[in-house]
C-alpha cells in the first residue's frame, strides 16, 4: 500500500512538474523560472505537509507518504535544478549560476518555514 501511495502522490506531483514547465515555456519563462516555481511550491507544501502531521497523529501514514515522499517529491526536481545550473557553469554564467543557486535555497527554506506556518494555522 505505500509503494502504491508513492506511486500516485509521484504521478500527480510530476504531471503538475510538468504542465508547470509547459506554461512557463508557453509563457516564454522558460525551464529555469519553472523549475526554480517547483522547487519553493514543493517546499511550501512540504512545510504545510510536516506542520499538520506533527499535530495531528490520526492522519493515515499511507496520506504522509502519499503527500510527502510522493506529491512533493514528484513535484520538486533536484536533479533538474543541478542541470540547469552545470548547464550556466559550462556557457559560462557564473553570475546566473551564483544568483539561481542561492536564491533557490533561500526561497525554498522560506518557503517551508511559511508552510510550517500556515499548517500550525489549519
Amino acid at each position: 500500500m505505500n509503494i502504491l501511495a508513492v506511486f500516485i502522490g509521484g504521478g500527480f506531483g510530476a504531471i503538475l512538474r510538468y504542465l508547470t514547465g509547459v506554461l512557463f515555456c508557453n509563457l516564454r519563462f522558460g525551464l529555469v523560472p519553472a523549475t526554480f516555481f517547483v522547487n519553493v511550491l514543493a517546499s511550501f507544501i512540504l512545510g504545510v505537509c510536516f506542520s499538520i502531521f506533527a499535530t495531528r497523529a490520526n492522519l493515515s501514514p499511507v496520506i504522509r507518504l502519499a503527500l510527502v515522499a510522493g506529491f512533493c517529491g514528484g513535484l520538486s526536481t533536484f536533479s533538474t535544478f543541478a542541470f540547469e545550473n552545470l548547464q550556466m557553469l559550462e556557457a559560462g554564467n557564473f553570475i546566473h549560476f551564483f544568483v539561481y543557486s542561492i536564491a533557490s535555497v533561500i526561497f525554498c527554506v522560506i518557503a517551508a518555514a511559511i508552510g510550517v506556518y500556515f499548517g500550525k494555522l489549519l
